[in-house]
């Protein structure tokens, strides 16, 4: 191993220990821990399938409603890198735990909300409060877990993402098929009250009160100048192609990039005076992380474009119910996680390679999709999607724990917070950009007069096509990885 590897150690506070002296504890602690993620996620997509009740109940108007359902992402992808630095400074559980609370607080707020701008509101603060708690979960797994733990502990990691993505349309079509108490979409929100007060006690009870082995200062004009230029980038992604994408959206984009430009400049000038920046800029150094970020935010753009329009094409084109359309994602969620619980195996027997082999799955999933739509047409039939689905399900939480674990796997303690986030950013940039782009091109396919399930199934063939062109460059940048970055990340 070079000099340079032995420097990029995982983050902890003591010497790694070994299996034996390692807390008891630690795998009851996982499900607390992971319980974050799945919250985070579940929220991000829960929205969708209640909008139609957001707008009969609250009287939303198209604009309430594109913050109500984007509001969250805009607040999570920007705050997350100055979460993950705030766990760095102040300790990974003391955030868990206040992002944990703060969210349950945030998601009783969005279930009582008696108006739309209440629950904007209350959408952005949730949104804030989940960038809090997320990025010390990659954090505290590298600092509970011995080192051949932790591929096991991030594959769960993985299957957690697909099981919150694909519960928030199949749960939160129960819950509103449900009406319980006759509350319409309110239990969508309420139902992470029980499990965040659950988790907030039990990680009280059992994290241990760990930060990396450096206290960083915190940088207060980086915090600020690289969530404004996210923010600026995001707002027209989120809000653009709904609004018609006016003169403002294209003014924000724009602006965006000197904004992160003469954030990046601040943040060099501070590493050189021997200040702590809140993004190390030497990170991109290493071809892992700069490879992984891209990877990341490719795949998460594939996956989240390709969820959303197959909701529009199921509810819309096939005219299915919100639960009965989430049930039909069933299928993808326990490939996704059980994939993810096999990524560990795999990675340490091909390497960097498992990327690849992920990456051929989904393709094969999403070509098979096109021969479908192409051969029955009109004529479609909802079990025909399920074999694609599974496919590209299986292929996700394949490449999904093995990235996480390649990117991370080196990262110095003083920066491990400070990096989850910007790995979870890059997902959540990436995956807001996938929706806009997917999002449009079904739209501009469908036209403003579909021609029954015939014009749909021509805008999700357009939408097919696009995911194939993403998804085969994330095959030729997996080749690009080093070849045993995730077969590393699984024997440490």
């Amino acid at each position: 191993m070079s000099a340079t590897t032995e420097e990029l150690l995982p983050p902890r506070t003591t010497p790694t220990a070994p299996e034996s002296s390692a807390d008891p504890r630690r795998w009851r602690m996982l499900p607390v821990i992971l319980s974050a993620m799945f919250m985070a996620m579940f929220d991000y997509f829960v929205v969708n399938v209640a909008a139609p009740s957001f707008q009969h109940d609250l009287h939303t108007t198209d604009a309430g409603l594109e913050l109500i359902v984007g509001g969250y992402g805009f607040a999570y992808a920007a705050g997350l890198i100055t979460g993950g630095r705030l766990g760095d400074l102040l300790g990974y559980k003391r955030m868990f735990v206040a992002g944990m609370a703060a969210f349950t607080l945030a998601s009783l707020a969005c279930g009582i909300a008696d108006s739309s701008t209440v629950l904007i509101v209350a959408r952005l603060v949730q949104g804030a409060t989940a960038a809090a708690m997320v990025p010390q979960l990659l954090a505290l797994i590298n600092v509970i877990y011995p080192a051949a733990e932790r591929p096991r502990a991030m594959a769960w990691f993985g299957a957690t993402i697909g099981t919150g993505s694909v519960a928030g349309q199949v749960l939160g079509g129960v819950l509103l098929e449900a009406n319980l108490f006759h509350w319409t979409w309110r239990p969508i929100f309420l139902v992470n009250v029980p499990i965040g007060l659950i988790a907030v006690v039990l990680a009280l009870r059992w994290l241990p009160d760990t930060r990396g082995t450096h206290r960083p200062k915190f940088d207060p004009v980086g915090a600020v100048g690289i969530a404004l230029s996210i923010g600026l980038a995001l707002a027209p992604l989120i809000l653009g192609r709904a609004e018609g994408w006016p003169v403002w959206t294209w003014i924000s984009l724009i602006a965006s990039v000197p904004v992160m430009i003469v954030a990046m400049r601040w943040e060099s000038k501070l590493a050189r005076a021997g200040g702590a920046p809140m993004v190390d800029l030497t990170l991109f150094k290493e071809r892992t992380f700069s490879l992984g970020l891209a990877l990341s935010g490719l795949m998460l753009a594939m996956f989240g474009g390709f969820m959303l329009a197959m909701t529009l094409f199921l509810q819309g084109g096939m005219h299915m119910s919100p639960v009965r359309a989430g049930l039909l994602f069933g299928p993808l969620g326990v490939a996704f996680a059980t994939t993810s619980l096999l990524a560990r195996q795999v990675s340490g027997r091909y390497g960097a390679r498992v990327i690849a082999i992920g990456a051929s799955l989904s393709t094969t999933g999403l070509v098979l999709l096109g021969i479908v739509l192409a051969w029955r047409g009109a004529d479609l039939a909802s079990w025909q999607l399920l074999p694609s689905m599974v496919l590209v399900g299986a292929g996700n939480g394949l490449v999904l724990p093995s990235l996480v674990g390649s990117v991370l796997a080196g990262i110095k303690s003083r920066n491990a917070g400070a990096a989850s986030g910007m790995l979870v950013t890059a997902q959540q940039f990436g995956g807001a950009a996938g929706v806009t782009i997917l999002g449009t091109v079904f739209f501009s396919a469908l036209g403003s007069h579909p021609s029954g399930l015939g014009g749909y199934v021509s805008a999700m063939r357009w939408v097919d096509l696009v995911d194939v062109v993403f998804v085969v460059a994330i095959l030729a940048m997996a080749f690009l990885l080093p070849k045993q970055a995730a077969g590393m990340a699984a024997k440490r």
